[in-house]
């Protein structure tokens, strides 16, 4: 690789120090804002308004209610330790939302431990 080195020459900067890519200049026509279109959904079989709901007790550690959400809810480690934060802390956490037979099958996973869990509709 032995060669000179070349420097391209420094471009003009607009008044707002950015260099102009050299793509079309803005328009200067209207300055009417179009506004997308609202679409309703009238398929509610998308609907995520169910919930599930962990609540405290003095019989599983940390390390047992981290593991369970990990695997019931495949959330990370990190979100696990925050929803069993509030559980300890607040008394309960709502730790999943999804279709109700989605929120029904995490419960049963965390129910496995021993822990009280609730499914309701949003």
């Amino acid at each position: 690789m032995g060669g000179q080195m070349r420097f391209l020459p420094s471009r003009r900067r607009d008044a707002y120090g950015l260099v102009p890519w050299g793509g079309p200049a803005p328009s200067s026509g209207s300055s009417t804002i179009v506004l997308p279109e609202v679409i309703e959904r009238t398929d509610t079989s998308l609907d995520r308004s169910w919930l599930v709901r962990v609540f405290d007790n003095d019989v599983n550690t940390y390390e047992e209610v981290i593991s369970i959400l990990m695997l019931a809810t495949h959330c990370t480690e990190e979100e696990a330790y925050i929803e069993t934060w509030e559980i300890d802390h607040l008394g309960q956490s709502v730790v999943h939302v999804a279709q109700e037979d989605e929120c029904h099958e995490v419960a049963s996973v965390i129910r496995r431990i021993g822990i009280r869990v609730e499914v309701s509709q949003d």
